[in-house]
């Protein structure tokens, strides 16, 4: 049955999971190990807490944190209660995020308290601390409260106990009908994504959309009941949350979130838990085959792959299948816009359909290719994709220009990818109009790190590609023109690039230059970049 007619919303397939697979192991994490119906009484306990603190249907409520029980509970909670998340990304430095929760209005933000050795809330007191505004952070005049998943926190931010213990007052009853009162058609979550000016532009999709989404993701997977599914992709990346935690509680599946991708700790988990499901951009499985100590575990139980968000190699898949038995590997393709999902392959596919192509359009949506005129160019002949059915977005959040560009008149969203379809309909992705490029499975947009590069003192000029790397599959280079009299070396401008953003968007290498490369009307050619002999 097709998700959105049986479920209603998010928060009717939460109480129905918490129902029907009430004795099932919903969620691992350490010593940590909870029932469906446990998970939804811990959902309600969120979702009461949030009433309490006056979170109004269509509030947006922001979280920013490592995948988690805590993340699942906030995050399902906060939904449960009417809200629209706004996951923010969790190798954003406070700027990054700062910008996200004014620009989505968020109203409440959930945030970790220290992750890899930084701490969150010092990071966004930096960015946004001063200002106007009444709350904890002046910065965010319309941010109200801020909640420390932890069981410490400033004197003007709460911790999450303290949160929610704030709910005890509000009953069963209440917190249901406000569940209830959640229509399939009003939006579940606004997944911000970078576009090629470098400005964050959210994506607003409906409850109705992901469960559709998801219940044929989920169908053509194959997950089931009993499956163990390491969620490794984080929970901020629609992959995360929609592949993973939703698409877990549409089959009664157990979630064991693991909070950063470390190979030693996904060999661990595959073989203590008996992990069955394991999906992940292809560097993850590529550094678990080539472990040197990886034939010290036990993955017998691994049965399901699902990859994508880079080219992914014939040989992994064979090596999936031949050294690991995996039954099932599968490759993708989606985009937020899209609501994460737009073609995938389908369990008995030949390997090589799976290595080279993203699989066929999912049901109840199109998939075609046009040429820079509008028109279907030849078979197999390159041009941009484009997708039209229920599982495009409502639109970017209070952003009317952007979404004209994006959508159509006629519903069709416009990807911003270069791809080819074949005689099958299966899709090719070949390039990217908008120049990003993807490091171990996060997208990087260079004129986003372009933008942040330029404001370093000694940047007179700059201009950033991707460039093959063997472990992360690409990674940034940028070309540099400097100021006069500038000394900065190409360590330094490094060091500085992994102050002011996110790990993946820093470029892995400098190279200086006397003047970029650019055409007639002053735009840089990358091309040339490309074909240079350094790129």
């Amino acid at each position: 049955m097709r998700g959105d007619v049986e479920w209603g919303s998010i928060p009717g397939l939460v109480h129905a999971a918490a129902e029907r697979h009430a004795d099932a192991e919903a969620v691992v994490e350490g010593r940590t190990r909870i029932s469906y119906a446990e998970l939804g009484a811990r959902v309600e306990r969120a979702a009461a807490a949030c009433l309490a603190n006056g979170v109004r249907p269509g509030d947006r409520v922001g979280i920013w944190a490592p995948n988690s029980l805590d993340w699942i509970v906030a995050a399902l909670g906060a939904v449960s209660a009417g809200a629209v998340l706004v996951p923010v990304n969790t190798r954003f430095k406070g700027a990054e995020a700062a910008d996200v929760l004014r620009r989505s209005g968020a109203g409440l933000l959930f945030v970790t308290g220290t992750f890899l050795g930084a701490s969150y809330v010092a990071s966004l007191r930096r960015a946004a601390g001063e200002g106007p505004g009444t709350g904890p952070l002046g910065g965010l005049p319309e941010l109200d409260q801020v909640v420390v998943l932890a069981d410490d926190a400033p004197a003007d931010f709460r911790t999450w106990k303290d949160f929610l213990a704030s709910g005890e007052g509000v009953g069963r009853a209440e917190v249901r009908e406000r569940a209830d009162a959640v229509r399939g058609d009003q939006p579940s979550d606004i997944v911000f994504t970078s576009g090629t000016t470098g400005r964050p532009k959210g994506a607003v999709i409906t409850h109705a959309q992901t469960l559709r989404a998801y219940g044929i993701w989920t169908d053509l997977a194959g997950l089931r009941r009993g499956d163990r599914y390491l969620i490794v992709n984080p929970f901020f990346h629609t992959f995360g949350y929609k592949a993973g935690v939703i698409a877990c509680l549409m089959r009664g599946a157990t979630m064991i979130p693991q909070p950063v991708f470390d190979v030693d700790a996904v060999l661990a988990h595959v073989a203590s838990e008996r992990v069955s499901v394991l999906p992940g951009p292809p560097t993850l499985h590529q550094s678990l085959l080539d472990h040197p100590a990886r034939d010290q575990y036990d993955l017998s139980a691994l049965r399901l792959v699902v990859t994508g968000a880079a080219v992914v190699p014939l040989r992994l898949v064979e090596r999936l299948r031949r050294e690991l038995g995996v039954e099932t590997v599968l490759t993708a393709y989606g985009l937020s816009e899209a609501s994460g999902i737009v073609t995938m392959c389908r369990r008995g596919d030949e390997p090589d359909v799976v290595a080279t192509t993203s699989g066929r359009a999912i049901p109840g949506t199109e998939v075609k290719v046009v040429d820079e005129r509008g028109g279907e160019p030849a078979p197999g002949t390159p041009g941009e994709v484009l997708v039209r059915g229920f599982n495009v977005m409502r639109g970017y959040h209070e952003d009317a220009a952007a979404t004209a560009q994006t959508l159509t008149p006629d519903g069709w969203l416009r990807t911003g990818d270069v791809g080819v379809l074949d005689a099958a309909g299966n899709l090719r992705i070949t390039d990217r109009i908008k120049d990003m490029f993807i490091v171990g499975g996060f997208n990087a947009y260079p004129a986003e790190i372009e933008q942040l590069l330029g404001l370093h003192p000694d940047v007179a000029d700059v201009a950033v590609i991707g460039v093959p790397d063997p472990r992360l599959g690409e990674v940034g280079r940028a070309y540099v023109v400097r100021r006069p009299g500038a000394v900065s070396t190409a360590d330094d401008l490094i060091a500085w690039a992994r102050r002011e953003m996110a790990n993946y968007k820093v470029p892995r290498s400098v190279e200086f230059v006397p003047a970029l490369p650019r055409n007639a009307s002053g735009k840089v050619v990358k091309g040339e970049l490309r074909g240079s002999g350094t790129a």
